[in-house]
């Protein structure tokens, strides 16, 4: 069990290792993306762009602010290779990675602070990591590492890892208050602080708290929350030391798919719900008593309550010689509580038909008017995850560095645990409209089918207790051959032991015993007998790659890595032990210009050990097997004249699984397409600034999207038609001190939908629940430097 006198044992940061030069000063947005110092990744103090032989997208403050993120996986949209779904709200996201396989969440993306990962299983079930972390004024870059050398540093994450850098005091007292308001009414409020504390030390304190109801409005406050960061660096003669704290207290609606009507490609509004705006969370469906007892509030939404910790030493022993050492610590709840739909829109009079009968009575949970049979209904039900989470992580790294070698050291540990209580089921019987009301429905045959709009109880429990441990062991060497060449390889040995204790369901209990109430029968209800999981293995990782620089502004590179995963907690609750394996082939051309810079990478990758799964009629499903993709990745920026650039980025991808077995491995799924992931997806923003008086200036831009057709599921039966998306921007500089802008998201209203009910697969024309990206909006801010 982890204990927190691990956090009074060794408080530290950086699962990377990463030199003190790269973090001590505030990122200067005129450096070119290409020049900076790449920190995630590396095996030392850092490397440039131009010189680093894999895939890595650097996004500088100025990129955050233009891509005017509505979550922080929304930010990843601006990264070739990845496919970010972020209109589940500001938590909730799906983010999949250049073909890696996945039902969901963000399997195979890893999070760090400052270079370690703040809680080290990259997903759980209602868990992907960006619900831990919110982007804010205090970011002074964001980091993303695909393949390449990331399976050897951190927790040996082969697909994506995302560092996010904090800004930092320098010589001066710094300062910034800014104030937002979207046109739906949500309001937002940062500030940061940084300066010096004495000759060599600084600090940085900052933050945001934000209130409203958010797009999809429910009638009630859904958005609501804010966080708060600081850190603390002082430099000695030969080394340095940071600190930092970060408090997250912030939830969102969950936002889940809502009815919508399919016609081959195309998609339009069903009834009054706007595919944009609408949602069916409202005022009747808010608080609940649920049929077990439990009270439930759907304002309660997806979020994190919790504090992380860590410290950054670096000090030089000697001549060439320097250690590093780097750990995290986090503490806290990551709860989830959402209205899932349980089925289609019907008409309740079809409905009544499927349970046998015709109506008997159809009336209003409150108010109890009587309903038409007529009325178009929808089956929801109130699901509730609680997860405690607790977190410690470190890296111990020597390095040493004689002229044209640079050899590392490495042991990494990590302990975490996550204790959770789900309720999942709770469906009721909803008008199949925005802000849906509350039905009971009496059967005509005498059965009665609800209870306070419930037509089922709970049909999935889980009540467990996890535990995991990882160590491992890392060495890397990094050989400057000749001025043109540089080669690197490195291996990684990683334990993984994983155990846990969870409560038994009986399943299909008739609560009162009786048969011709509906809405208790089939109930899934903890029984007090427990039962234990256990799980333990050893993997190597490797990786070797070249550079080589053809002139000063060209340079190829080559490279291959093995990396491994482990199953998480809920896979070995499931009955899965299937333990990940990924072979990566990759290269690249990197050319900086004057006029342009551009980074295209050719990728090869092999699964085995795959699994993903659903939960379908209330019990998890899962798909086993392998996959292999291949693809190109561009990514860049064209400079024609002063004040004036284009940047882009895009990717073409041939995803399919191979030997990828589901029902029980009745059924091969071989030759299919990779589910939710598209052939072709890019990105182009150009933008144009304005100078004007001695520090004016004013800033044009906008950002053409386009993502493919995917496959919602693994079988490849319901599409997700492709869809063109613009967002525009202007800000304006009155002086060095005041700023305005104004953010557009989603200029056209257009509908695309980044998933599909995997309860209910369809096709053709009809209705169907989906769940599209978010309507047109803007947003309005104002920001005051001092």
């Amino acid at each position: 069990m982890l204990k927190t006198t691990h956090l009074l044992s060794s408080i530290a940061l950086f699962a990377l290792p990463v030199a003190a030069h790269a973090q001590e000063a505030p990122l200067d947005d005129s450096v070119p993306a290409d020049e900076e110092i790449v920190v995630t990744g590396t095996a030392g103090g850092g490397i440039s762009r131009q010189d680093a032989a894999f895939a890595i997208t650097n996004i500088n403050a100025e990129a955050i602010e233009r891509a005017a993120p509505n979550s922080t996986a929304d930010l990843f949209k601006v990264i070739p290779g990845v496919s970010a779904e972020s209109s589940g709200g500001q938590n909730g996201a799906n983010i999949f990675v250049r073909g890696y396989p996945s039902g969901g969440d963000a399997e195979f993306v890893t999070l760090t602070v400052q270079g370690v990962p703040f809680f080290s299983p990259p997903t759980l079930s209602f868990l992907e990591n960006t619900q831990l972390i919110r982007i804010d004024e205090t970011i002074a870059r964001v980091e993303a590492v695909r393949g390449g050398t990331g399976a050897l540093f951190g927790n040996g994450q082969p697909g994506l890892t995302v560092n996010f850098v904090q800004k930092e005091g320098g010589r001066d007292f710094e300062g910034l208050v800014k104030a937002s308001i979207t046109d739906y009414g949500d309001l937002r409020g940062d500030m940061l602080l940084s300066g010096p504390l004495g000759e060599s030390t600084s600090f940085m304190v900052g933050g945001y708290y934000a209130s409203g109801n958010g797009i999809r409005d429910p009638r009630f406050t859904a958005e609501k929350g804010g966080q708060i960061t600081a850190n603390v660096r002082h430099d000695m003669d030969r080394g340095s030391i940071l600190v930092f704290a970060r408090y997250l207290n912030d939830r969102g609606q969950w936002l889940l798919p809502i009815p919508v009507v399919r016609d081959g490609d195309k998609v339009r509004r069903f009834g009054n719900i706007d595919p944009g705006t609408g949602v069916l969370a409202g005022p009747e469906t808010r608080l609940s008593l649920l049929p077990d007892g439990t009270r439930a509030d759907l304002a309660d939404g997806r979020g994190a309550d919790l504090i992380n910790l860590g410290t950054n030493f670096d000090y030089e022993i000697g001549d060439g010689l320097q250690l590093r050492y780097r750990a995290s610590y986090l503490k806290g709840d990551a709860d989830t509580t959402g209205l899932v739909p349980a089925s289609t829109a019907t008409s309740a009079d079809a409905y009544a038909a499927s349970l046998g009968s015709t109506i008997g009575s159809l009336t209003y949970v409150n108010g109890g008017q009587a309903v038409a049979g007529s009325q178009q209904v929808i089956r929801a039900g109130t699901w509730i995850v609680r997860k405690q989470i607790e977190d410690f992580t470190n890296d111990l790294a020597v390095e040493w560095d004689s002229g044209n070698n640079k050899f590392t050291v490495g042991a990494y540990y990590s302990d975490f645990s996550s204790n959770d209580q789900w309720n999942l089921g709770n469906v009721q019987l909803l008008t199949a409209e925005t802000n849906a009301r509350l039905l009971n429905l009496v059967l005509a045959n005498g059965q009665v089918a609800t209870d306070r709009g419930f037509t089922q109880g709970s049909f999935f429990n889980v009540n467990a207790a996890y535990d995991g441990r990882e160590y491992a062991f890392y060495a890397v060497d990094e050989f400057q051959l000749t001025p043109e060449l540089r080669l690197d390889a490195g291996v990684r040995y990683q334990h993984y032991r994983a155990s846990g204790t969870l409560e038994n369901n009986d399943f299909g209990v008739n609560v009162d015993g009786d048969p011709d109430t509906l809405y208790d029968n089939g109930t899934a209800v903890l029984n007090g007998t427990f039962r234990n999981i256990a799980y333990k293995k050893g993997a190597w990782s490797w990786t070797i790659g070249a550079n080589y620089d053809l002139s000063s502004s060209v340079g190829v590179y080559a490279r291959y890595n093995r990396g491994n995963t482990n199953p998480f907690f809920d896979n070995l609750r499931d009955g899965i032990f299937v333990s990940p394996r990924v072979d990566n082939y990759e290269g690249g051309v990197k050319v900086r210009t004057d006029l342009v810079s551009l980074y295209a990478t050719l990728f090869h990758t092999r699964f085995k050990g795959l699994s993903t799964t659903v939960i379908t009629n209330g019990a998890p499903i899962a798909s086993v097997g392998g996959a292999r993709s291949t693809g190109i990745e561009l990514e860049g920026q064209i400079r024609p004249v002063d004040n004036f650039s284009v940047a882009f980025s895009g990717t073409w991808l041939d995803a399919k699984y191979r030997n990828f077995f589901t029902d029980g491995g009745a059924t091969d799924l071989s030759g299919n397409r990779v589910q939710r992931q598209p052939k072709w997806q890019w990105r182009v923003t150009p933008a144009y600034d304005i100078p004007f008086g001695n520090d004016g200036k004013v800033s044009l831009y906008s950002t053409f999207t386009y993502v493919g057709d995917r496959f919602s599921d693994t079988a490849n039966v319901q599409t997700l038609p492709n869809y063109f998306k613009i967002d525009a921007g202007i800000s304006v500089d009155v002086n060095r001190a005041l700023s305005f802008a104004v953010t557009a998201d989603n200029l056209t209203d257009e509908v695309g939908l980044t998933e599909g009910d995997p309860r209910q697969l369809g096709g053709g024309s009809q209705v169907v629940n989906a769940r599209p990206i978010l309507g047109r909006s803007f947003r309005f801010s104002a920001a005051y430097r001092f």
